[in-house]
């Protein structure tokens, strides 16, 4: 039986995986590898907490492929290089692999494309990770989408259920005389010592399986009450599917099927808002792939004049840990640094505070979550930050300003998301909790180690931000 190289990147499973479907379904012996190349992804190499969890979903994908029969190889290595190399050994007549939509990996891929159809093998690559590819949905025009609106109606209109494959309970074993040793996956991705992903670990657990089961709790729990529970920091209000889809532990058809096999079980508005969501997922891939320069650069070019703030060491660094003296804002930042995500209403106001308060660039707070987030993906990361900051698709407008105040009043009205990521101030009661400069005496007896006023005052740094946008308006 001839052999096809199986090429998993962020496609971290066998069940619905369209490149493994392919080689078994053509006949070929599929042989699974995995190729260590961060330096080959441009500016954007993967981050500390991003690293922590791949280590962990590639052993299990090593343990489901090893279940099964067959075995995952770990090389280190030039990607094109390491590819020819391994057909050569094993004799491999394919290479398969699912897409990935980030700008370097984009070209990388068409190049490696290009030289392994050149060399006599057959290429071909698969969409594992998106309902729609970036470029099958345009405007009347012809033109790409830079609002979400209309670009979800689209997606809606041309709606077809999506079928998925489920794996095989065995799979063929590779050659072992034709298929190289792999490399131990420790001098790759060697675990973080000290241990501080200790925390990611009681609330997500990496790989196929994890993924399955996160899927199955949402849909037996929090998919119910989705539309309104999901913007309640303190709530198990969300999927937390980000990082299982980032990595592709499970499949976007997957999950979309899933929702949908349950019927009336979901009220209609729960499944419309949940869908919509995944919706921004493949409309933020669909404005990157479009519009590239956009993980660099605001997309929204009037801003490449816009009067930002100089970056000060201490005012990043308190804003990285939580000690900012606005307690939303420290709370979201410390769930961040000590469990790898953060609830993403609290992403929107701790990114307008750097982004509108501080008058920081987004690119400041892009990079840090790259490095801290377990679901940092490049589409989304990018979007996230420039929707916020106003200078994006489908920007929220720049004059839009969240208060924090407002917002956890609003969002965690007991305090207690607060109270648990910053327990120095569990003894103030709720209002003290939102604003605790606005009760002194509470905040020395009960917190006298946390600032006693924000960063910046709220009305003068809105302020700021407005005029600051107002002059890049008359400069225009």
């Amino acid at each position: 039986m001839a052999a096809a190289l199986v090429w998993f990147r962020d496609d971290l499973r066998l069940d619905d995986q369209p490149a493994l479907r392919a080689a078994l379904e053509r006949g070929w012996l599929p042989v699974p590898v995995y190729i260590h190349a961060p330096d080959e992804e441009g500016g954007w190499a993967p981050g500390a907490a991003s690293d922590a969890w791949r280590r962990r979903s590639l052993q299990a994908l090593a343990a489901e492929l090893e279940a099964r029969g067959s075995r995952l190889l770990v090389v280190h290595g030039p990607s094109l290089g390491t590819l020819q190399a391994l057909a050569a050994l094993t004799g491999a007549e394919a290479v398969l692999w699912t897409r990935r939509y980030e700008p370097a990996i984009e070209q990388r891929d068409a190049r490696i494309k290009r030289e392994l159809r050149r060399a006599g093998l057959h290429a071909e690559s698969f969409n594992g990770a998106l309902l729609y590819e970036p470029w099958e949905l345009a405007t009347r025009q012809g033109d790409p989408y830079r609002v979400f609106t209309p670009f979800w109606k689209t997606a809606l209109a041309a709606w077809r259920a999506p079928a998925t494959w489920d794996a095989p309970p065995r799979l063929p074993a590779p050659d072992e005389a034709s298929t190289p040793h792999s490399v131990d996956l420790e001098a790759v991705l060697p675990a973080p010592r000290p241990a501080w992903d200790a925390g990611f670990w009681q609330r997500f657990c990496p790989g196929e399986r994890g993924a399955r089961e996160a899927l199955a709790r949402f849909l037996d729990g929090a998919v119910h009450g989705y539309a309104q529970a999901r913007d309640f920091a303190a709530e198990a209000g969300t999927s937390r599917l980000s990082p299982h889809l980032h990595f592709g532990e499970v499949s976007v058809r997957r999950v979309v099927a899933a929702l949908l096999d349950a019927g009336d079980a979901i009220a209609a508005d729960d499944r419309a808002r949940f869908l919509a969501e995944l919706g921004w997922r493949e409309f933020a891939h669909h404005v990157m792939h479009h519009f590239p320069h956009v993980p660099d650069r605001d997309l929204d070019a009037r801003f490449a004049d816009f009067r930002w703030a100089r970056p000060l060491r201490a005012t990043l660094d308190a804003w990285r840990h939580g000690h900012t003296g606005v307690p939303i804002v420290d709370a979201g930042m410390r769930e961040l640094w000590h469990t790898g995500w953060m609830h993403n209403r609290v992403r929107m106001v701790v990114a307008s505070w750097l982004t509108k308060h501080l008058r920081l660039h987004w690119s400041h707070g892009a990079r840090w979550f790259w490095d801290t987030l377990v679901d940092a993906d490049l589409a989304n990361n990018t979007q996230g930050w420039q929707w916020t900051a106003g200078t994006g698709a489908d920007a929220a407008p720049y004059f839009r300003v969240f208060n924090p105040v407002s917002q956890a009043a609003k969002f965690d009205p007991d305090g207690a998301y607060i109270a648990r990521w910053v327990p120095e101030l569990a003894g103030l009661p709720p209002p003290g909790r939102f604003a605790p400069w606005e009760h002194a005496d509470l905040l020395r007896r009960h917190a006298p180690g946390y600032p006693r006023t924000p960063q910046v005052d709220l009305a003068r740094g809105r302020q700021a931000a407005l005029d600051a946008f107002a002059a890049l308006r008359r400069t225009r």
